[in-house]
């Protein structure tokens, strides 16, 4: 990610957002006035689709497996299993889908992968679209450990589809500027405060490898005040002195792009990618809530991308236009040949230690 300078004397911080509250949802509760049972509202605005598909999942809880956007209409498409929840997708302004497997169907499915497919270099995670969970394998899964996985997967017959991806799942920590820490570079990645003190935000797997933060030229940018990893991968370091500076942004595809809030990805959203290794890079999301298997360590609840990135973009923001979805993880491949990269929603570290964007 690109650094813009956050305070004055140069201190580098890549900055993007935190949140203090999703984007305003289309969700519909009921018809409007006068309009006939069932009628649909309008369609969900594309800025809006992450909001109104985490909803429309609390509100159906099991009666729905997923929902993603549609590459030719670019609709919001929300599987469900009954009559009444295509109902209520259809209030909300978005496409229902009735599929044969339900939420809890497919979290049985996961949760069975869980117990028999846990070994690094899997990852695994709901396809909507597919109605299925696919389950993914890195170059390092082979012999014993691949004739494994594809035993877990073979027991549960269509429900998984089984994928392989070149290269190995690793982090994205060393290697890249603007931030060090233990030896370690990674990218900062949203600025933030409680209301009374200073924060960034960046990869958790970033501030498990040291506490004390400094930039390129080595000046202090501050401590670790909080840090989650494995199971997240999320930490927060607190400011040595507050930012003058107080816009947060990030370095987009046309140069400085204002961040006003954080929301939660969707399938098939066209989303952007900034770090201080390779720069900007575009590409869509492909599932939510996906379990990966490193080396390090099991993190769940992941967005993964087609977006590409390398050692030194941990902690880098993942948005949509003026939104914020998520930090920087890991994944395989590279930004010569492509590959996958996994996000950590920014809403959930958000919400942990009570902080917002400013």
């Amino acid at each position: 990610m690109k650094i813009r300078p956050t305070r004055k004397g140069g201190v580098a911080a890549a900055v993007t957002l935190a949140a203090s509250g999703l984007v305003a949802s289309a969700l519909a509760t009921a018809p409007a006035a006068g309009a006939s049972p069932g009628a649909a509202a309008a369609p969900a605005a594309a800025a809006d689709q992450g909001a109104v598909a985490a909803k429309l999942a609390d509100r159906l809880g099991s009666r729905t497996a997923g929902a993603y956007v549609d590459r030719t209409t670019r609709e919001l498409v929300v599987t469900v299993t009954d009559a009444e929840a295509a109902q209520a997708v259809r209030a909300a302004g978005a496409v229902p889908r009735t599929v044969a497997r339900g939420g809890d169907d497919l979290n049985r499915v996961m949760a069975a992968l869980k117990r028999d497919a846990t070994v690094p270099g899997t990852a695994w995670a709901v396809d909507p679209a597919a109605n299925q969970v696919v389950l993914t394998m890195d170059s390092t899964v082979k012999g014993a450990k691949l004739a494994r996985v594809k035993a877990a997967a073979a027991k549960h017959g269509a429900a998984v589809r089984t994928d392989r991806v070149p290269g190995k799942f690793r982090m994205f920590a060393a290697g890249g500027d603007p931030i060090y820490a233990g030896g370690s570079r990674c990218s900062l990645g949203f600025n933030v405060t409680d209301g009374s003190a200073y924060y960034f935000l960046t990869a958790g797997h970033c501030t498990e490898v040291g506490s004390t933060w400094t930039d390129a030229s080595g000046r202090t940018l501050g401590g670790n005040a909080g840090s989650s990893f494995p199971g997240n991968d999320y930490g927060i370091v607190r400011y040595s002195s507050a930012p003058e500076d107080t816009q947060g942004g990030v370095t987009g595809a046309g140069g400085f792009q204002d961040i006003t809030g954080a929301g939660d990805a969707a399938v098939g959203q066209t989303v952007t990618r900034s770090g201080s290794t390779t720069g900007v890079h575009s590409g869509q999301v492909t599932a939510l809530n996906q379990t990966v298997n490193y080396a390090e360590g099991t993190v769940s609840g992941l967005i993964r991308t087609t977006v590409c990135a390398e050692p030194g973009d941990s902690g880098g923001p993942l948005f949509a236009g003026s939104t914020a979805l998520g930090l920087t993880s890991g994944g395989s491949g590279n930004c010569s040949s492509g590959g996958v990269t996994f996000f950590q929603p920014v809403t959930e570290a958000l919400s942990a230690y009570g902080v917002d964007v400013y």
